[in-house]
């Protein structure tokens, strides 16, 4: 006991500084290597305990004595957390995404119910309508010779989702590239805490605002259904409630899902051959999308869950009131799960069981629709160009500067294969 005592303390006292501007997949394996619970230090000096196992992950996400709310978190009580740091409105946030027991059951409930498979299933024609518009404009820019390459983040995989969950919650046109703007900076783990500070702000206003609108009339989309279902009687989402609560689909539905895209076309430009066999037929755009998501998470290491109780994992103790990251991308990658070749894209592999999309009680609702507008980018971006090549080396892109997200700045490609003299 005195050796495991000295062993945890001695790891508490020497956390792993996680470094934003690193090859998260170089990070990640040093961090599975050295333990399944890892003692990490955040951007701003805020320590965690990173879970980069798969079967250890899983675990956490479903065990009783971790809970997603901010209020068990002992830094946080004790001050030592700074004002303004960056992810702190990620993990305070009042919604289904940090709540647990009672109230997490009403939100989700309420949210369920207007984020509805059927719903979800309504917007297919929209997605691909919105796909076909920006693929247009990358032709136009292709016949007109005036662009030799693009980054296909900030053209195609940026503005599609941004679409397509503003969409959903009814959210007008004018104002979405504000939403865009901001929902950035809140995911970042390098904005100034003036920066952060001053998006949170905007954010809110802004979408306490459209409420208020939405209010007045309340339309056949996600808010007004949420608006309905708080209006009489029954369970309720208070104020802030629903404004957390769009705030986080807001994000969530965005960031990640852009991510995803940029992941796995980048994975499907570097692996011709895995390329091939999905363009021919012989393997499917859904497990591209699968398969890019154990290989290649959107979601790195996602703030936050805190210990309620003293949690041992093989040797290791994360104290009660200690923060926990579940690292997604980490876990995608291990070999305990997926053998000797975890490292490697390959979409024959068959069902994965990732966990990207979490585990438990709080298994993302929006994964339908980001399986659905993933699968159709993909495809439609890649038969509209099928020699869409890459405009870089793939290998020296680098990486988000972002805690939360996995993934890279931009993603260059040329559009059609290099014409002869260029």
């Amino acid at each position: 006991m005195e050796e495991q005592n000295q062993k945890v303390k001695t790891n508490m006292a020497q956390p792993i500084s996680l470094d934003i501007f690193r090859d998260p997949h170089e990070q990640n394996y040093e961090l599975r290597s050295a333990s399944d619970a890892v003692l990490v230090e955040l951007p701003g000096g805020v320590r965690a305990w990173a879970v980069t196992h798969y079967a250890t992950l899983r675990d956490i996400l479903g065990d009783s004595r971790v809970s997603r709310d901010s209020r068990h978190w002992r830094a946080l009580a004790d001050g030592e957390v700074p004002a303004g740091w960056p992810l702190l409105s990620v993990v305070t946030v009042r919604s289904m995404a940090t709540l647990d027991g009672t109230d997490h059951r009403r939100l989700r409930t309420l949210v369920s119910q207007a984020f509805t498979a059927r719903r979800v299933a309504d917007l297919r024609p929209k997605i691909e309508q919105a796909v076909s518009a920006l693929l247009d404009d990358l032709e136009k820019a292709l016949a007109s010779e005036r662009h030799l390459w693009v980054d296909l983040r900030k053209v195609f995989a940026h503005p599609l989702p941004m679409t397509v969950i503003c969409d959903l919650m009814g959210f007008p046109e004018e104002g979405r590239d504000e939403l865009r703007a901001i929902s950035d900076v809140l995911s970042s783990s390098i904005s100034s805490t003036s920066e952060q500070i001053s998006n949170e702000k905007a954010l809110y206003e802004l979408l306490a605002r459209f409420i208020a609108d939405c209010r007045k009339a309340p339309g056949a989309n996600l808010t007004g259904d949420l608006i309905r279902a708080s209006s009489d009687g029954g369970d309720k989402l208070s104020d802030a409630e629903l404004l957390g609560t769009l705030a986080t689909l807001l994000v969530a539905g965005h960031g990640t899902t852009a991510h995803l895209i940029v992941n796995a076309a980048k994975a499907l430009l570097a692996n011709p051959a895995q390329r091939d066999l999905v363009m021919s037929g012989a393997q499917s755009w859904e497990n591209v999308v699968e398969e890019s998501l154990r290989y290649d998470s959107p979601l790195g290491q996602f703030p936050m869950r805190f210990a309620t109780e003293d949690i041992e994992i093989n040797g290791a103790v994360i104290p009660k009131g200690d923060a926990i990251l579940a690292s997604y991308a980490a876990a995608g990658r291990d070999d305990k799960q997926f053998g000797p070749t975890a490292d490697v894209f390959d979409i024959t592999r068959g069902p994965t069981q990732h966990l990207s999309f979490g585990h438990g009680i709080h298994y993302c609702l929006g994964a339908p629709l980001a399986r659905m507008e993933t699968s159709i980018a993909l495809s439609s971006l890649f038969t509209r160009f099928p020699d869409l090549i890459a405009a870089v080396d793939l290998e020296k892109l680098r990486p988000l500067p972002s805690v939360i997200s996995n993934s890279v700045r931009r993603l260059p490609v040329r559009l059609a294969a290099r014409r002869q003299g260029e």
